[in-house]
């Protein structure tokens, strides 16, 4: 098949794009460079099966040009991270809302199958735990800018949903869980690529908030393998999937973890929420993916542990530093 990945030179999209095109598909890869980069895909270039193309997902008619000359689109592109959405709210509401439905919109009108990268945001802050793809979405005041990206990827699952009633769109939706690895950068809060960065320098590993706080961790590689799972699997389309890892830990000991592991003589300083982000935050306690749904249908699990997750990502940025 051939292709189209908006966000394609991003982490998620770099990476999407290298496995798709090992395995016998080709790729056109759009992105606009806001977060993406040009190394991400410099490997890629020169293959006969890959093309990159510098641009917007808010360009319509550029959207609607390549989308016709595809089978398909992995729709990633996206304005993300905590720290973006805070400092750039209405660049990036308008980019996952308005930038999605275009994408939709030309699939559905042209026929061709698709995959909507929504994310963990989505589920806010519920105290029900492990999350499931039925479970509630409870998030904070809409006062709190920091809940514009779940109230975004809301909306976009919501269209694509409408286009497929309406025009039989073949879809399917993977709810990223906090995906890591080589190429993601810290500079948006991502908060390993931060860590491990500062570690690898004997800095200070700094924690926003107290540290209580507790996340899963997905290998960037695993994510990949379920988003090929699911968008080639006619049993999935129209269904969302959780997409996530398998070890729950505490930012505390996630740093903890990464020291001793990196060997590194770093120490722990936590920082409050109120100087580390901007006005409009609010954090979310826990967040753990119940994945059984994905896993019963394709057979999909994750491959990676914590401790692999790190090394390879020390590797990464002893090799490109």
């Amino acid at each position: 098949m051939k292709l189209l990945i908006t966000g394609g030179a991003g982490f998620i999209g770099s990476h999407l794009s290298t496995r798709l095109i090992e395995i016998g598909h080709s790729v056109i890869a759009l992105d606009n460079l806001s977060t993406g980069s040009a190394e991400n895909i410099a490997g890629l270039m020169g293959n006969s099966n890959f093309e990159f193309v510098q641009g917007s997902i808010l360009d319509e008619k550029l959207i609607h040009t390549l989308m016709a000359r595809v089978d398909g689109c992995m729709h990633l592109g996206a304005a993300l991270g905590v720290q973006r959405i805070l400092e750039r709210p209405y660049e990036s509401l308008v980019a996952n809302t308005h930038g999605s439905e275009i994408a939709i919109k030309a699939a559905a009108e042209l026929g061709k199958r698709f995959f909507l990268a929504s994310t963990s945001e989505l589920y806010g802050k519920n105290p029900k735990q492990p999350l499931t793809e039925e479970s509630d979405r409870v998030i904070g005041s809409p006062q709190l800018v920091r809940w514009a990206y779940s109230e975004a990827k809301a909306i976009d699952e919501s269209i694509v949903q409408m286009f497929h009633m309406s025009h039989s769109l073949n879809f399917v939706t993977g709810r990223f869980f906090n995906t890591v690895g080589p190429r993601q950068s810290g500079a948006y809060g991502m908060v390993l690529p931060r860590f491990v960065s500062a570690a690898i320098k004997n800095e200070p590993i700094t924690i926003y908030g107290d540290g209580s706080q507790s996340r899963v961790f997905c290998h960037v590689s695993d994510a990949v393998n379920a988003v090929l799972k699911i968008f080639f699997e006619d049993k999935a389309l129209g269904n969302a999937f959780n997409i996530g890892g398998k070890e729950e830990i505490s930012i505390t000991d996630l740093a903890k973890r990464v020291i001793t592991l990196t060997n590194s003589t770093s120490k722990i300083e936590y920082l409050p929420y109120s100087k580390a982000y901007p006005a409009g935050f609010e954090e979310t306690m826990r967040r753990v993916p119940d994945t059984s749904k994905i896993g019963s249908m394709t057979g999909w699990k994750p491959e990676f542990s914590l401790d692999e997750i790190i090394k390879d990502i020390e590797k990464f940025i002893r090799t490109s530093s």
